[in-house]
Parts: structure tokens; sequence; C-alpha cells
């Protein structure tokens, strides 16, 4: 049975190495330490530890599998974060994302485009005529 000290220490070495925690690694820490900790190592040995594929690819790719799956966008703004503090460019990491559309279509992409127009702050251009906001989102 884990001490409150060794499961502080976990979370805290977590956060150190992936560059963020999420929601359920910080109640599965408390909650179910041990299954916390096998999961952990299996995204420990596919994504943290490099091998042959940078720590930059990965997380492109992480950013592209996450806004394919429709993960939620605090996830993917989560990953798009990490990418940043990598060195990775706002427009390298919307061309992963692109990459949704041919295979998952619009609506997965939109969520990941949402996440990383939030966390980038990238701004559009308004329409000079008159226009209806709004509508299906899928256009």
């Amino acid at each position: 049975m884990a001490t409150q000290e060794e499961k502080q220490q976990y979370i805290d070495e977590m956060a150190k190495k992936r560059g963020y925690v999420l929601d359920y690694h910080k109640v599965m820490t408390a909650q179910d330490y041990e299954v916390l900790q096998a999961t952990n190592g299996l995204v420990d040995a596919a994504y943290l530890k490099e091998r042959r594929l940078d720590r930059k690819t990965k997380e492109l790719l992480f950013i592209l599998s996450l806004t394919v799956m429709r993960a939620s966008k605090g996830h993917i703004a989560s990953h798009i974060r990490v990418a940043l503090d990598l060195g990775l460019s706002k427009e390298e990491i919307l061309e992963a994302i692109e990459i949704a559309l041919p295979e998952a279509g619009i609506v997965a992409f939109q969520t990941g485009f949402d996440a990383w127009r939030e966390v980038t702050g990238a701004e559009g251009i308004e329409p000079s005529v008159g226009v209806h906001e709004g509508g299906s989102g899928t256009d």
C-alpha cells in the first residue's frame, strides 16, 4: 500500500515528465494507485520514452489521435500546450490536426481545431458583408 507521500511524489513526477496531468490522473493517484501505475507504464513506454520517434513527432501523433478519437477539448488542449512547450509551431500543430479531415471528417476536426484555436489565441477574419452566424458548423 503506497503512502500519501509516495502518491504525491508519483503525481509530481508524472506532471514533470509529461508537462501536464489530467483530472483522472489526480483521482486515480488517490483512489487506485496500482492501476494508475500500470496504465502509466504503458503510456511511458509508448509515448514518453524516446525510441525511434522523437518527442515532438509523438506529440503531433498524439494530438492527431486524440482529435480523430474525438477526445475532450481539454485533453487535446493539454497536448497542444506540451507541443508548444517542446518548440513546435502553432502552424505545425494545426497541420497535424488537419490530417484528421480526410479520414475522420469535419466533426472530429472541429474539436481539435477549437482546442488549438483556444490554446494559441488564433483569430479569424470577419466577413465584410452581412451574414447570419451559426449554422450547422459542418460546412
